[in-house]
């Protein structure tokens, strides 16, 4: 968790030169952002708040979407396959973003956040609901998750820049709470708001919230200046040392980030890892409206209210957790125990989930348990990963989260192709599933009548409904009655829908379980293979060692402090 102290300086940086002031005022705030002191206390506290503002409003834009994925399927024909095409689409776009931003800290990393939320908001407001068709949904769709690909490797990197190691799980935590309160919000508000104002209201209302905190960011985030944000620190205690250094640094030498120092096997495969696995995370995300939808019939307000309990465990169990990791100084035995039992977890549900038995309390047990050992997890690897990228070069941590962002959205890309491959059966749900059921319910009579005279109604099925000869028209008359012939003719449209689709629909319900259940076992092995990955975060196993490791670094610093030469 600690390194040895930085040789990026010159020797005659002094640990007394006055660090130079904050040159931007007025208007010319709103672009010249650069902090030349390392912010404590309170100053730091609230800048925090407002990265982690735009983290949530950034994922309540782009999750807005799934929780209410059967209405857009459904207002513009689209298939669960071309569904599925929008988020592949929108997941590469995404990783090309976070790759540009990786090597894009000339331009600020707080401008990337403040001026990006402000692009999305508007275009989630004012252009995504009045798209025309599905191809017009699919493009700006795409060109949103361009832009909030710039946005979420900014994000945490302007995270890591304000957190010493010693407190960095706990504002990795923090930060996470990001798509965790994004998605909570989306299905607290859907789950209560969807059916009385329609699902392009819920998109303008992530919309509007983007375009209120973007202009809140705009005005008062700051980010660390390069010579500053461009070293190792360990505890705020090194403060001191670390400004003087930066005061040696020009600018040009600080934006030198040198992002192919951390293409190394302990940054790209724990990044390639953890992309596999948030499989289930991504699919909670983006399918889980659509799994319960079509295996066990919950609407889309139920189904968000089921992801009410998964979504607030994980957001208590990232603060909990990250300061649990930060006061023990320890990452790795939180990491392992969190996926051990994420993995076992998985296995449960995974076994039990698409059975028709299983009902929404254990559904709401399992999700609470997996929110926690995902928690448990995820804060600790998010510190212990910033902190290998560190340990190569601390000017390239953008360049390091570029790369977990766009591995990430390129597997999600990848989930988002195979899913409806597996799960060949939502398609026939999604589109005629629920017209087939109220179909049924409208033609229950109906169907009964039929049932009692199946010859004499097939009979009547091989003629049209003008062309009945008046021998036949005679007989039905005789044994069915005028009242049962009425029924059957005004149900003649439902019977209509359930003789087109009925035998599909039938079948779809009875493969769409077993389908499921190969997923979910697909996002078992995503978990088992990111386990191995998760020991090549670096770091000691306990606590003892921790504290003796800071206690060599703060001997190492001192020395450092001693040698330099005062200047006045």
């Amino acid at each position: 968790m600690v390194a040895p102290p930085s040789s990026a300086s010159p020797a005659s940086a002094s640990c007394d030169a006055p660090p130079r002031p904050d040159p931007a005022a007025g208007f010319t705030r709103l672009w010249r952002r650069e902090l030349h002191r390392y912010p404590t206390g309170a100053t730091r506290h609230a800048q925090l708040a407002l990265v982690v503002a735009a983290t949530v409003v950034v994922y309540y834009q782009l999750y807005v979407q799934t929780a209410i994925a059967t209405s857009i399927m459904n207002h513009y024909g689209m298939s669960f396959g071309y569904f599925s095409m929008v988020a592949v689409v929108g997941n590469i776009t995404g990783a090309c973003a976070a790759l540009i931003a990786g090597f894009a800290d000339r331009w600020g990393r707080a401008n990337l956040v403040a001026y990006g939320l402000l692009a999305t908001g508007v275009l989630t407001l004012a252009a995504l609901p009045k798209a025309p068709n599905s191809t017009a949904f699919l493009l700006l769709t795409a060109v949103i998750a361009f832009v909030e690909g710039l946005v979420l490797v900014a994000a945490p990197a302007l995270v890591r820049d304000l957190s010493p190691q010693v407190g960095r799980a706990s504002a990795m935590g923090l930060w996470t709470m990001g798509p965790v309160l994004g998605s909570l919000i989306v299905t607290g508000v859907t789950s209560t708001t969807l059916d009385d104002i329609g699902w392009r209201n819920e998109i303008r209302y992530a919309g509007a919230a983007g375009i209120v905190v973007a202009l809140v960011v705009a005005v008062f985030l700051r980010e660390l200046a390069p010579a500053l944000r461009n070293q190792l620190i360990v505890a705020f205690e090194e403060r001191a040392l670390l400004e003087a250094r930066a005061a040696g640094l020009d600018r040009a030498q600080a934006l030198d980030t040198g992002g192919r120092r951390v293409l190394r096997t302990d940054v790209v495969v724990p990044a390639i890892g953890v992309g596999l696995y948030l499989l289930f995370y991504f699919t909670v995300v983006g399918s889980f409206v659509v799994f319960f939808s079509t295996v066990h019939g919950y609407s889309e307000q139920r189904a968000n209210g089921l992801g009410n309990w998964f979504w607030s465990a994980q957001a208590v169990s990232l603060i909990l957790f990250g300061l649990l990791s930060d006061r023990l100084r320890v990452r790795k035995p939180f990491i392992v125990t969190g996926l051990i039992g994420s993995l076992i977890l998985m296995i449960v549900f995974a076994s039990v989930s698409t059975r028709a038995t299983t009902g929404f309390d254990t559904f709401a047990l399992l999700g609470c348990c997996m929110g926690v050992f995902g928690g448990m997890a995820y804060a600790p690897w998010m510190a212990g990963f910033t902190e290998n990228v560190e340990r190569h070069s601390p000017s390239a941590t953008a360049a390091g989260l570029a790369v977990t962002g766009s591995a990430t959205r390129l597997i999600v890309a990848a989930t988002a192709i195979a899913l409806p491959l597996v799960a060949t059966s939502v398609t026939t749900l999604v589109d005629h599933g629920k017209d087939v059921a109220e179909a049924q319910r409208q033609a229950t009579p109906a169907l009964a009548v039929i049932a009692a005279h199946p010859a004499l109604f097939a009979e009547l099925d091989r003629h049209p409904s003008d062309a009945i000869p008046p021998e036949l028209g005679a007989r039905a008359y005789a044994e069915v009655g005028p009242a049962g012939l009425a029924l059957v003719t005004q149900a003649k449209p439902a019977l209509d829908i359930v003789k087109r689709h009925g035998a599909d629909v039938a079948q779809a319900s009875k493969d769409a379980p077993d389908q499921w259940r190969i997923w979910w076992w697909v996002c078992v092995a995503g978990q088992a293979i990111f386990l191995p990955t998760a020991f090549l975060i670096r770091g000691p196993w306990s606590p003892r060692r921790a504290r003796l490791d800071a206690e060599t670094r703060a001997a190492a610093l001192a020395r450092e402090n001693d040698a330099t030469p005062t200047t006045y």
